[in-house]
């Protein structure tokens, strides 16, 4: 393929970027959950806010709130200890727009597919920025081990594609309040990124 501004890499720097997103995370938890709890409102992703309102920000910060303690810390804990190590690997530039990028086209992806249903929901969390994380560190450590639980280990493509099963029969058969869609649509960016600008194919990697 040939090199393009959209393939082109950025130069391997590392700084640590991993911790300070956590800590915004932390940030805003504090805020929404025990200082101003109606800052939710403004930084989720409401769908009617988005069309009525023109609150585009939301496609963003959605990712920073969380709706309760085991919700941020599960998904702190997963954002620190996979993307440190993916961000060791790729560099912090490269790793802090694949994260955020990632993350956004999750919230758009999932406000059409909300609009298109005729739904209004309060969409927060990281967890489509972080399932983008996870298929990248599948590739990029294709024999790594995770132990679920604690306690089940399952290699890294495997755990992957556990969860896509999970998630798409959640999307379709599950009304649990759980995002599962926009779950599948941080599988699907990061897929997408890691073919088009990484030059990485999953399945090639998870082979070796």
């Amino acid at each position: 393929m040939r090199s393009t501004i959209i393939n082109r890499r950025f130069r391997y720097t590392y700084s640590n970027v991993t911790p300070i997103l956590v800590v915004i995370n932390f940030i805003v938890f504090c805020l929404t959950r025990f200082l101003m709890p109606s800052l939710t409102y403004y930084l989720a992703l409401v769908p009617r806010y988005i069309l009525y309102r023109h609150w585009y920000w939301q496609f963003l910060t959605y990712m920073f709130v969380h709706g309760s303690v085991s919700h941020f810390l599960f998904n702190m804990l997963s954002l620190y200890i996979f993307g440190s190590a993916v961000e060791r690997r790729i560099g912090s530039r490269e790793f802090t727009l694949y994260y955020l990028l990632c993350g956004t086209l999750c919230g758009v992806a999932s406000y059409a597919m909300y609009y298109l249903a005729n739904t209004n929901v309060v969409l927060l969390g990281a967890s489509g920025a972080i399932y983008a994380l996870l298929i990248l560190f599948s590739a990029l450590y294709p024999r790594a081990v995770i132990y679920v639980f604690g306690i089940i280990p399952v290699q890294a493509p495997l755990l992957i594609i556990i969860y896509f099963v999970i998630e798409l029969a959640g999307g379709l058969f599950s009304y649990d309040g759980v995002a599962h869609m926009t779950h599948l649509f941080g599988l699907l960016f990061g897929l997408i990124y890691m073919l088009v600008r990484m030059r990485i194919n999953p399945l090639r990697e998870w082979r070796r």
